[in-house]
This record gives C-alpha cells, structure tokens and sequence, in this order.
C-alpha cells in the first residue's frame, strides 16, 4: 500500500493584477524508496525534507497556477525528477516559467507508476483549462488540486476559469467515483465524495 505524506507550504497567488497569501497542501505518494510530489508550491526545501532520502520519481502538477508550481523548477532541478502538466495550462505555466516548458504532459486516462501502484490522471477543466485530479483507486484517494474542496468546487473567477464548466467536471468525472473516496484537496481540509455530492447535485439541478 501507499504511503500519503502531507506537508503545508506558504506563500502567494498571483494572477490578474492581484496577489494573495494562501497556504497550499503538497501530496507525497510512494514507498519507502521513491515517491511523486503532487504539486510543488513555495518551498522546495521542505519538500526536499518531506522527500528525504527517497527517489523523487515525477513532479505532478493538478495545474499551473503559481501557488502550485513556483517550486517546481527548483525541486526538479535538485532531484532530476521530470515535471508533468496538462498541456492545456501552458499560458498559465509560461506566466511563472517563461521559455522553459514542463518535461512531460498529463493526459486523460493516463496512469503514471507510483510505487507499483497506478495514479490516473482525470481532466477536469474548470478552475484552470488544464486541470486534473489524480485518482488511487485502490486506495479509494482523489487528489483534486482546486477542483474540488471541502465544501464545494474551486473558483472560477479569473482567467482561464469557467463556472459551467468546472461544475460539468465535477459531475461526470468526480461524483461517479465512489461516494467513499476520500477527497485530498489543494488548500484545506480533507473531505470525501460523497461529503459533496448533496450541495454539489443542487448546482447541477439548477443548472448552475
């Protein structure tokens, strides 16, 4: 089985004209030899230390907002590891790292080695164009960056973000999992599918 680490860095979100203090979770999947980093914001340092003496296999990133991956280049480049993103979040990528493109690309339905076990990669555009959630089926986990929190779906009101659609992907890819999949999520506490689905269906009833 899988080993979840959870570590919370601090730092800003930038976008649009605004910036703004958030505290962001960063996920560490594995063993006891190697792991994935699911996002990489503000510190790399500490998700050196988190990492520790294991084998950092990929940098996940659920999208390319900057208080997600402005650690990245620097945990990348200490440990080798490749950065993956969904090539749908590129302009967002190049506002923080202009003229250095991301290793390698997330796709739908993908499932990127962790330890033995599969993550699959689920696209669900909404807060940014490319974001994704990771599923661990076995494990009944969803990492689900800002798509989905504790108490509803991740904001769409600036760029790239789109309410409709962030509401369509939350319905036909996240509530058809199993209401027991505990919800891993970018900022906050944890929550689980089914936790979300009552106040998640009145939006899709209404229509939005």
């Amino acid at each position: 089985m899988i080993t979840v680490n959870h570590l919370v860095t601090s730092g800003t979100f930038s976008l649009d004209g605004g910036a703004w203090e958030v505290d962001n979770n960063v996920w560490l999947l594995g063993d006891a030899a190697e792991c994935v980093v699911i996002d990489a914001p503000h510190d790399a340092t500490a998700i050196l230390a988190a990492v520790g003496p294991r084998r950092l296999t990929a940098i996940v990133c659920t999208h390319a907002h900057d208080d997600h991956i402005d650690a990245a280049a620097a945990l990348a480049e200490a440990t080798g590891a490749p950065i993956w993103l969904h090539p749908a979040d590129r302009e967002l990528w190049d506002q923080t790292y202009l003229g250095q493109a991301p290793d390698l690309d997330l796709a739908d339905g993908q499932t990127i080695s962790v330890a033995g076990a599969g993550l699959t990669v689920l696209h669900t555009p909404g807060h940014s164009r490319g974001a994704v959630c990771f599923h661990l089926p076995d494990q009944g986990l969803l990492f689900s960056g800002d798509t989905l929190f504790a108490g509803g779906p991740g904001a769409t009101g600036r760029s790239f973000s789109d309410f409709g659609t962030i509401i369509d992907s939350i319905r036909d890819r996240l509530l058809v999992l199993d209401p027991d999949t505990v919800v891993h999520t970018g900022h906050g506490p944890d929550t689980t599918i089914g936790a979300e689905r009552p106040h998640l269906q009145e939006w899709i009833d209404r229509g939005y």
